[in-house]
């Protein structure tokens, strides 16, 4: 009498594997989510930085901060993740989020050494620490 050999997983091999990856699952999950909002924010930022040169250029040529915001030639038009909201008459720049659970402002002010800009800062951006640039944080 010959006996047939068995081949393949058991019950409990295949429970133990399908727990693995439920647990990585649960980990993965909201890291990731994290990391979609972190570019999305990032995208703003990219934004800002182009604005951040008309301003910067305008003051070095005009001396000073225009009295209308347009006039700092900072483009309108929307990103897929906000859009260019204001420049105040002190040169801060502000782009409204338009990304879900982590809306905000992203606000970029000139830091002045004397009479020139000598960077900027985004620390009071509206916009959870957690999702901001490093250099922002």
């Amino acid at each position: 009498m010959q006996t047939k050999k068995q081949a393949g997983f058991t019950l409990i091999e295949l429970m133990i594997v399908v727990a693995i990856v439920a647990i990585l699952a649960a980990v993965a999950i909201p890291a990731y989510q994290d990391y979609i909002k972190r570019s999305k924010v990032a995208e703003i930022a990219a934004a800002a930085g182009a604005c951040k040169t008309s301003v910067s250029e305008y003051y070095a040529t005009a001396g000073g901060w225009a009295s209308v915001a347009s006039a700092h030639g900072c483009s309108s038009v929307a990103t897929t993740n906000g859009s260019f909201s204001s420049v105040s008459s002190a040169g801060v720049i502000t782009f409204a989020s338009s990304i879900p659970n982590a809306g905000g402002n992203f606000v970029l002010t000139p830091v002045m050494t004397g009479t020139d800009i000598s960077g900027w800062n985004c620390s009071a951006s509206t916009i959870a620490a957690e999702y901001l640039p490093a250099n922002c944080r």
